[in-house]
């Protein structure tokens, strides 16, 4: 991964993107005020620079019949060499796991769940979960209502660091 430089129209481009993948060049032009051509350049150094990493459709869990959502808090026995890595592997092929985050504090990992419903969560629990690699106890929280979900990433603070970024540049 390469520094890069990023304006006013990358950031104004990467906002666009995230709120519609399938926007056409020629409809960010009009965004950013760039011709299409300018806004296909743009986007393939932004790809090329693994800013952009893919692009992916965003699907509503309850259309697909996917009603529950848990987070689950996985402490794990002992924390030698192989047991993070076995459970890390193992939590990677389970599809209902959406997100598996290793955290500080009082438990080990954060993972999110989708299920179509309690019994199959219940199972995925019991039969999958519980039983992977090192595992000593799992707390699990249901969700009752979405607040808020996005998967947007607040860009501001690229055109005002407070500190200079590591990767990304902004050129104003």
């Amino acid at each position: 991964m390469n520094d890069i430089e990023i304006d006013r129209h990358d950031l104004a481009l990467l906002q666009a993107l995230q709120r519609d993948g399938l926007a056409t060049n020629a409809v960010l032009g009009g965004i950013t005020h760039l011709s299409a051509s300018q806004v296909s350049r743009r986007v393939q150094r932004l790809v090329e620079a693994q800013v952009i990493t893919r692009y992916a459709a965003l699907l509503d869990p309850h259309a697909v019949g996917l009603s529950v959502t848990a987070y689950a808090q996985v402490i794990l026995e002992r924390h030698d060499k192989t047991r993070p890595a076995d459970f890390e592997r193992e939590v990677a092929l389970i599809p209902e796991v959406l997100e598996c985050f290793a955290v500080t504090g009082e438990v080990d990992y954060v993972l999110r769940i989708v299920a179509p419903d309690l019994g199959v969560f219940s199972e995925l629990m019991m039969k999958r979960l519980l039983t992977l690699p090192g595992v000593a106890q799992v707390k699990t929280n249901i969700a009752i209502a979405s607040v808020k979900e996005t998967r947007e990433l607040p860009l501001d603070h690229i055109a005002r660091p407070r500190q200079p970024h590591r990767r990304v540049r902004f050129v104003g």
